[in-house]
């Protein structure tokens, strides 16, 4: 449970939420992303007020502005790794899906894979899938909940890689919750709880 947590994290900020298990990362996460709501206060998400928003208007809002990358992976296990990303691209209409997929699909190093549905892919490669496929529309707000737990010491800092390269590139803000404190220390600024509350918010070392 979340008590007295209160902050703003201003567009194209890079932001990583650490603490031990149990602290309300994921929690956290889904609020803010407007998966779930909360029992009390607001959430405010690039001027929406998420808290008085029906279902659907939330879930256009993660349409339109916000990717995530669950934990989970959640991909699709009918279609394949290429097919998989391109369903946001063709959720709003978009040409060149296909192009995109490839492309994206190359940067996390399955390049050779799009062809192969989920069950026929690692756990490390299931997650590259779910973050070329959150990465797909160039989201405005990026939401990853620990999205290198599954990967390797070098398959994770390519994956952080990319992470810093959609900030930089498209201006996306990214809040991402991870247990790689080596990872963390790269992103702008830190967010630290512990039972529920904020007990850390410090920027990075200019």
């Amino acid at each position: 449970m979340l008590r007295n947590v209160s902050f703003e994290i201003p567009q194209g900020d890079f932001v990583a939420i650490v603490g031990p298990s149990g602290s309300g990362k994921t929690t956290l996460l889904g609020l803010l992303a407007g998966l779930d709501t909360p029992t009390r206060g607001k959430v405010i998400l690039d001027s929406h007020d998420l808290t008085t928003m029906s279902e659907n208007d939330r879930a256009r809002l993660r349409g339109e502005k916000v990717g995530f990358v669950f934990q989970s992976f959640q991909l699709i296990p009918t279609l394949t790794a290429r097919e998989n990303i391109q369903v946001p691209l063709e959720l709003q209409g978009s040409d060149g899906a296909a192009a995109r997929a490839d492309e994206l699909l190359e940067r996390v190093g399955l390049g050779e894979r799009g062809h192969h549905f989920p069950m026929q892919l690692s756990g490390g490669e299931q997650q590259r899938v779910a973050i070329a496929r959150a990465f797909a529309n160039a989201p405005r707000i990026l939401f990853a909940d620990e999205p290198t737990g599954n990967l390797d010491a070098t398959t994770g800092t390519r994956i952080f890689d990319l992470l810093e390269s959609l900030n930089r590139e498209a201006g996306s803000t990214i809040v991402l919750v991870t247990h790689d404190a080596v990872l963390a220390q790269r992103a702008a600024r830190t967010i630290r709880l512990a039972d529920g509350e904020i007990v850390g918010d410090t920027a990075a070392a200019a």
